[in-house]
């Protein structure tokens, strides 16, 4: 843990943990296994590309990775019809 995107990433993938272990006490399912693979892949090559120095490709990965979990994965949203 060396470089800011390191702790980036790991803030992120720390809270798709948390989401998916609260997601997956549900009776009902709403998200599906694949949809938090690719935001936990989004975070790996996010964290590759800034420690390898492609600053502008990490941030737009990273970006676009939060974009992937607000806009598929709905953390905000209440459980409530």
């Amino acid at each position: 843990m060396e470089t800011i995107y390191d702790w980036v990433t790991m803030a992120v993938f720390a809270g798709l943990i948390v989401l998916f272990l609260q997601r997956s006490s549900e009776a009902v399912q709403r998200d599906s296994l694949w949809q938090y693979l690719v935001a936990a892949v989004g975070c790996a090559v996010c964290n590759y590309l800034g420690n390898e120095g492609y600053t502008i490709f990490a941030v737009l990965v990273l970006v676009g990775v939060l974009a992937f979990v607000y806009y598929v994965l709905r953390p905000f949203e209440s459980n409530k019809s």
